[in-house]
């Protein structure tokens, strides 16, 4: 799944210190300066694959100490499925972490890293891997939210729904009501089989009619997500196909959710209110957005389709005739709220 490298981004425990700063700043290597900024310059270019391997020189070159090195081979290492590479940087950060909050955000990347190895590979390995080094980041920082929701999932591809459910109901205390993943950790706890599919990925925002909108509010509904932007020429072409959902499924347990990648706030808002986009409407500002990364968006028109349980069922870049999937869906759906209205009736 497109998104799920993102679970690469690193929670803080708290600010990082002088001397994680320093490191984050890239080689002291002259040599290996020079090297680092080729690979930068590959990235630019859209040539990971160069970069990664250029990454690596620098990192090498510099005597393994360069740690924004070291983040770039683990992020590009899990993007191209290099997981020897994205492991040697992991253990690279651990074995230089200094003190207890940078030992255990070091341990957390590593098992982030070998969760994504598990899912990819699809062995349980990695997952019983991550599961020791969260609890080696949690040794370091018991009081790590981020920790406890990860080792959750870990656990659950292991099959160990018990020891799970403890992390995620750990996870519920420590985090407030209105936090999209604590939404999600309580899903898990109620039904520990999700905590192992290809859930789409938490959030919430406010919709322009001031309606809160949240992922797991909307269980029991097929949700379509449609990032768009009103100066992307392939998007307004397929407005009116998502016009023509939005009104097709109006009474049906479907959700459209437009969400507009404008900087501009009043222009975008003026173009929904010309174009008659009565769904719920919500402005992310752009590629850089907090929805947009945690869905890995990086081209529009881009849709997900997601099931009445959560997961992801599809994803399309560009207009796509999607009708036929939303129906099947939305008839599961309705299958799944048939004997809750029944005993909501009784």
């Amino acid at each position: 799944m497109r998104f799920a490298g993102l679970l690469l981004i690193l929670a803080c425990i708290s600010a990082p210190s002088r001397a994680q700063e320093k490191m984050d700043e890239g080689p002291t290597n002259e040599k290996a300066q020079k090297t680092y900024k080729e690979a930068s310059d590959y990235l630019h270019r859209r040539m990971p694959d160069a970069a990664l391997e250029t990454f690596k020189k620098a990192d090498k070159q510099d005597g393994g100490h360069c740690l924004a090195c070291q983040k770039k081979m683990i992020k590009y290492g899990v993007e191209l499925r290099d997981w020897k590479t994205a492991e040697g940087a992991a253990v690279e950060i651990v074995e230089q972490a200094e003190g207890a909050r940078n030992l255990a955000l070091a341990h957390y990347q590593f098992g982030l890293v070998l969760i994504q190895e598990g899912l990819n590979k699809r062995k349980d390995e990695p997952f019983a891997r991550a599961h020791e080094e969260m609890n080696k980041a949690l040794a370091a920082a018991p009081k790590f939210p981020q920790a406890l929701f990860a080792d959750g999932q870990a656990l659950a591809h292991l099959n160990q729904d018990d020891a799970s459910k403890a992390r995620f109901e750990e996870y519920v205390k420590m985090r407030p009501e209105d936090d999209p993943d604590r939404q999600r950790a309580l899903r898990y706890i109620s039904q520990p089989e999700l905590a192992r599919a290809r859930m789409a990925p938490a959030f919430a925002f406010t919709t322009t009619d001031g309606q809160r909108v949240a992922m797991d509010d909307l269980a029991g509904k097929v949700v379509l997500i449609d990032f768009w932007a009103t100066w992307c020429a392939p998007c307004r072409e397929a407005l009116p196909h998502m016009r023509a959902i939005a009104k097709k499924f109006r009474d049906q347990p479907l959700i459209v959710l437009s969400i507009s990648l404008d900087s501009d706030e009043q222009k975008w808002k003026d173009f929904v209110a010309t174009n008659e986009m009565t769904w719920p409407q919500y402005r992310d500002g752009g590629f850089t957005g907090q929805i947009a990364r945690t869905f890995g968006v990086e081209a529009i028109p881009h849709t997900f389709t997601i099931d009445a349980d959560g997961v992801l069922q599809d994803e399309h870049i560009g207009d796509a005739s999607i009708e036929g999937k939303l129906k099947k869906l939305i008839a599961r759906a309705r299958e799944i709220q048939a004997p809750q209205k029944q005993a909501q009736a009784q």
